[in-house]
């Protein structure tokens, strides 16, 4: 974005001096020139023979950059932030909200994961109806199908228009990692038993097209045979002739092919993309859907980039224990996948970043790593109460705060490439907001001092924070969590194992679960500093922390 004034795509490519000082970066050149764009190959022999003559524009060029990159100007004054702000939050997500169809741009439509999830916050811990409805109205539409996929489960990367109807076809690990954690809570928090469902159906495309030995793929292709989209979508004829086949009889198969928006004109280049045009599944939706996956089965599944890396596979990992109370088989892969994730990543002390399945990993871990990593083992040790995930959790807390923390200011790599860490969310949250996270939580149920890491971090990016928190949602999220302070839940193991349901359904969203042996036959609840009250009933525990404030 630097170099070109705009954002890029994959591939990305970035020409360094012998200095690994970067002064040339593109999108998808081409390996040979062609029509108006220059190839890779006829590319560099032009910078190989700029190099050679060291040519002192590109030096002095690529100085610059360094320069833009690793900034040594600090903010001048912090501000504080109050709870307020969360308003202002709710105003700005507004601005930019598309009422039709849910979403926050009018045509080309991405998730917003963390812009939804923090609204999702504010609405349960203000009652504020304006963010509930964003919430519930946007994960409504994006799941009728398109961008999600009805007949396999997944979303895709984006969707070309402002139905949420015609995607990118490429799924992208981190996508589907965030949008299962997302879905598993509304559908908790709201009641909403098709959020759920998208949830699981989510986690079971995941667990059977991507993965293998336990670890997440990062992404498959939106192309088959150099075609978008033709893996997915379907012709009237071919599920037609499949629904006869079936023994449907035929005002029953036109009545489907409409219900699902299968027509002869299509709505993707003469194809349909399967959709519904309400929640309401109908009765024939699974035995069709079966149907459906049959006729897939029968053609050239998209390439599947198999690199494996560890910031995404953890966001996926996390979903799969947030969706655990719902379904014990989901801890159980979770488990699994987290434990392969350290073996093949975690060597001999040494964190790395991402390798190919099944390759020993080259690349050094840069803070998203370390931060992801961090709060998934959180999650992961308050859904089994193993005190080895908090200790291990600890453990990349401190390495990252010896490697990347610089007195509030947070770098996001400090290896080749000296670069500052991303406050605000693009595809993904950035890596300050999930560190802040991780601190933060550490502070509570380990020691007091990783708190303080996490409020000087605050105060180093308030003046950002105030003005447009909409673009930090991760981050400001954790701002509205540490002015309202977390909230404990103490008990014996078997006590916190039995009761797991219920105490994911406890609206507070700041409210973490802890073994303490102490406690036999009670709940203690506790904020940051004492407890303050104790119940044996889990349904008062709620009540107790709505009376807390």
């Amino acid at each position: 974005m630097l170099l070109n004034r705009r954002s890029g795509g994959w591939p990305t490519s970035i020409f360094s001096t012998p200095q690994n000082k970067p002064f040339y970066a593109g999108t998808y050149i081409p390996p040979h020139s062609r029509e108006q764009m220059l190839g890779f190959t006829e590319l560099i022999k032009i910078i190989a023979e700029k190099i050679a003559q060291k040519d002192a524009d590109l030096f002095k060029n690529a100085d610059e950059i360094e320069h833009f990159l690793k900034p040594e100007e600090r903010p001048t004054q912090a501000t504080k932030l109050t709870e307020n702000v969360a308003a202002t939050f709710v105003r700005q997500a507004g601005d930019n909200y598309e009422p039709t169809y849910g979403g926050f741009s009018a045509n080309t439509k991405f998730p917003h994961t963390s812009t939804l999830n923090t609204l999702l916050n504010i609405a349960l811990i203000r009652d504020d109806k304006k963010a509930l409805k964003m919430v519930e109205h946007t994960l409504t539409m994006m799941q009728r199908g398109g961008m999600y996929d009805l007949v396999e489960g997944g979303f895709c990367r984006y969707s070309v228009d402002e139905m949420w109807l015609v995607p990118h076809f490429e799924k992208m690990t981190y996508d589907n990692g965030l949008l299962c954690q997302l879905y598993t809570r509304a559908g908790t928090h709201l009641n909403n038993d098709s959020f759920l469902r998208t949830a699981k159906e989510i986690a079971d495309f995941m667990l059977d097209k991507m993965s293998e030995n336990d670890l997440f793929y990062s992404a498959s292709d939106a192309d088959t045979n150099g075609e978008e989209g033709e893996y997915f979508v379907y012709g009237v004829q071919e599920v037609q002739s499949a629904l006869l086949k079936e023994g449907f009889n035929e005002k029953e198969a036109s009545t489907i092919l409409e219900t699902l928006e299968i027509t002869t004109a299509g709505n993707f280049e003469g194809h349909s993309i399967v959709r519904l045009k309400d929640d309401e599944r109908p009765e024939w939706f699974e035995r069709v859907r079966t149907l459906l996956k049959e006729i897939r089965s029968a053609r050239t599944y998209p390439f599947i980039d198999k690199k494996v890396q560890v910031s995404w596979n953890a966001m996926m990992i996390k979903a799969l224990y947030l969706l655990a109370p719902h379904n014990s088989r989901y801890l159980e892969s979770a488990e699994r996948s987290l434990a392969a994730l350290l073996r093949s990543m975690h060597i001999d002390g040494h964190l790395y970043h991402s390798t190919l399945i099944n390759r020993p990993p080259k690349v050094d871990a840069f803070l998203e790593d370390y931060a992801y990593i961090g709060t998934t083992l959180i999650t992961a040790y308050e859904q089994t109460f193993d005190e080895a995930y908090l200790i291990q959790a600890q453990q990349f807390a401190n390495t990252a705060l010896e490697k990347f923390y610089d007195n509030g200011r947070w770098y996001f790599s400090r290896g080749e490439f000296v670069t500052e860490a991303d406050t605000g969310d693009s595809s993904y949250p950035g890596a300050v907001g999930i560190i802040v996270d991780l601190l933060l939580t550490l502070g509570t149920l380990v020691e007091e001092r990783y708190r303080r890491f996490a409020y000087k971090t605050i105060e180093y990016y308030s003046m950002k924070m105030g003005k447009t928190p909409i673009y930090f949602p991760y981050f400001f999220d954790q701002v509205l969590r540490h002015l309202k302070e977390d909230r404990v839940v103490k008990a014996s193991e078997t006590m916190l194992k039995d009761n797991a349901l219920t105490l994911a359904r406890i609206d507070y969203p700041y409210t973490m679960r802890q073994r303490d042996s102490s406690v036999t036959d009670e709940f203690l609840i506790c904020g940051i500093n004492s407890c303050f009250a104790t119940t044996k009933e889990p349904n008062m525990i709620e009540i107790e922390i709505d009376n807390s404030f």
